[in-house]
């Protein structure tokens, strides 16, 4: 109650009376502090320089989002379907981070409006809103604790804007495919970080080799690691099932 009232305080009195009601807007609480949802509406693309004298954007906090997102939905998941087997869990969290999916989600709750962005990074704008609402949980992780920061991803994005009966019927992404594929054959699985470059609008591109039993399977590139990873899943799959003598060479690597 005292941390409440301390925050609307803060918020009568505030500068940013706009983003405080833009984030209490979403959560539904106003934030203690103001500086940690700031930051992630940087896009990389405009980064702001910190009272320390350094360049910061919400890369860091959308590191953070992404990890704090994996383990509150894939323990969500977990409770929900008590009886579902492992590649079904992974496949429906898959589809609940994957970035068509945050992208959605950013743009429900209007965060493309609010980020700070260069109108020349245009490479990948597409991804602004979800890699913002990756960091506006790493955010609310920073000034809320995990606790709040669970509340908000259970009941602001899965009850709110997921409908999961309607998602489990979706076509599975070809990362938790390949997985699913590997599980079921006990073949190793292994993503590999080989490169990472810059387009010509210096965003990173990030280049992914995906190894089935030891094997390399194939390269995929993206704008995030993430897309990366889905990329070289697609080939890969389409190599296993288009690929007899491949197919064959990875099976032989199965353990008993």
């Amino acid at each position: 109650m005292f941390n409440r009232f301390i925050s609307v305080i803060k918020f009568l009195f505030a500068k940013e009376k706009e983003l405080y009601v833009f984030i209490h807007g979403i959560t539904g609480f106003y934030p203690l502090n103001i500086e940690y949802y700031k930051l992630a509406l940087v896009h990389r693309s405009m980064p702001v320089k910190t009272q320390d004298g350094r360049w910061a954007n919400n890369e860091r906090l959308e590191y953070l989002g992404d990890a704090i997102l994996d383990a509150v939905v894939g323990a969500y998941l977990y409770n929900h379907y008590p009886t579902k087997h492992e590649g079904f869990l992974t496949s429906t969290r898959a589809k609940i981070v994957q970035r068509d999916s945050l992208n959605r989600l950013g743009k429900a709750f209007r965060l493309e409006s609010h980020v700070r962005a260069s109108t020349h990074s245009s490479s990948h704008n597409s991804y602004i809103g979800g890699n913002a609402l990756e960091a506006l949980v790493g955010a609310i992780y920073l000034d809320r604790g995990y606790e709040a920061c669970k509340q908000f991803i259970e009941h602001k994005i899965i009850e709110q804007h997921l409908n999961l009966k309607e998602l489990v019927k979706t076509e599975r992404n070809y990362k938790s495919r390949l997985i699913e594929w590997t599980q079921k054959y006990r073949v190793s699985i292994e993503f590999q970080l080989v490169d990472t470059m810059t387009d010509a609008q210096g965003s990173p591109v990030f280049k992914t080799a995906v190894l089935l039993g030891g094997i390399f399977a194939a390269h995929g590139t993206g704008y995030s690691k993430k897309e990366s990873h889905q990329a070289a899943s697609k080939k890969s799959y389409e190599r296993l099932k288009s690929n007899k003598i491949f197919r064959e060479q990875v099976l032989s690597t199965a353990s008993s």
